[in-house]
Order: C-alpha cells, then structure tokens, then sequence
C-alpha cells in the first residue's frame, strides 16, 4: 500500500506537468500533512489504519449556516388602536342619512344569506342565520332592557364590538348601546327577529364560526 501511495511521479509525466518530482520521504510527509488537514478530527493512528484498510474519501465539511427566523409582523394591539383612534367615527361623519345606502346593502346580503326571505321561509331559520350575519348597517331598535333610557332607540349598526354596538340614529346622535340585558328588533322585507344581546356577546368574526343552541326562553 505504501508502495503505491508513495510512489515517485514518473520523470517524463514530471516534464509534461512542468514539475520537479519529489522524492518518497517528501511525498509520504505531504501526504501525511494533506490527510491530517483534510481529517482533523482523526488521529494518526486511524488515519494510518484507513490507508493501510479501506479507500479513504476526503470529505470537505461546511459550516452549518443558522437559519435566521423570520420576525413575524404584528398588528397593532387594542391598546394601540384605541390610542391612535383608529375606528372613531368623526363629528362631521356623524349624519343618519350617510349610512342609508350601508343599510340598504345589508338587506341585500340578508335577503342573499336568507335565500331570498321568501313567505314559506321558516322563521328560526331566519333567527339561525341572523344570529351569525354580519350586523354592520343593519337598523336595529332596542325593543327591551333592564334600563328604560334604552328602550325605543332606533339606528344603524355602524360599528359592532364584544359588547357593544355603536348605532347612528336618525336624530344624527351617535348611540353606544350594551348588549347584554338588552334585546333588539331587526326588520326586513316584513321579517322581524329579535335578537338577546346576552347570547350574541361576541366580536362579529367569532360569532360567525359560534354554535348556538335553541333556547325556549331567556331573561334579560
């Protein structure tokens, strides 16, 4: 095996590569020194017993790069939101008939999420759906509560929070409306639903992904 591996380069490939050829001591030593730079975890030991062995494969190792985890980017938080203001309705923005035409695109879904709000429609069916609609533009009016300053107010859902909704009334006052120990009407195409704010106390993306159980009667 040495005899091989050391074996003096023949003169005339020497002269073809332009080199001056080593002697046996020389070439065993660069050898040796290539093997210990190419192998540095292995002592001489092995690294002679894979020569006089087996064949021997120079491995080049790569660094490990560390893969960088991506920040993710985050939203605003609802102190932040609150603090920049983000979903407050402007004084000059305050006007009933601004948010007529919202209305009437919300009885549109409705009738669209209803099939129509056809005569044969059975009602708690109607109730089902409308318990996971989207309510922003729908004309509500507070039919029941256990505070009487509540009852009679009438106005467009413009904003709807977990446990609140903020309705424009036609007086053009901003109204900031409890749900719970509250009931509310929804009127369409002659369809009423009355709907307990104490069961709908959700934001309105939570709502639509909720089940909600039938229930005979409720308190306020």
């Amino acid at each position: 095996m040495e005899h091989v591996l050391y074996k003096p380069l023949p003169q005339q490939t020497a002269t073809l590569l332009n080199i001056q050829p080593q002697g046996s001591k020389e070439a065993e030593a660069f050898v040796k020194a290539f093997l210990k730079r190419s192998m540095p975890q292995k002592s001489d030991e092995i690294i002679q017993d894979h020569l006089t062995r087996k064949a021997v494969v120079l491995e080049h190792f790569h660094k490990k790069r560390k893969r960088q985890k991506k920040k993710k980017k985050k939203g605003f938080s609802a102190k932040q939101r609150r603090d920049m203001r983000l979903f407050e309705i402007q004084p000059e923005q305050q006007r009933y008939e601004i948010f007529v035409p919202l209305h009437e695109l919300w009885k549109q879904y409705i009738r669209d999420l209803c099939n129509g709000l056809r005569p044969e429609a059975q009602p708690q069916m109607i109730q089902a759906k409308l318990l996971k609609a989207d309510f922003h533009g729908a004309l509500v009016t507070v039919t029941k509560s256990k505070c009487p300053s509540y009852v009679g107010i009438t106005g467009i859902i413009l904003q709807e929070m977990k446990h609140v909704f903020k309705i424009i009334t036609k007086e053009d006052k901003l109204k900031v409306i409890p749900k719970l120990n509250n009931v509310f009407s929804m009127e369409v195409d002659g369809f009423v639903s009355y709907i307990y704010g104490s069961r709908i106390q959700f934001r309105a993306s939570e709502r639509s992904a909720k089940k909600f159980k039938g229930r005979g009667t409720m308190d306020l």
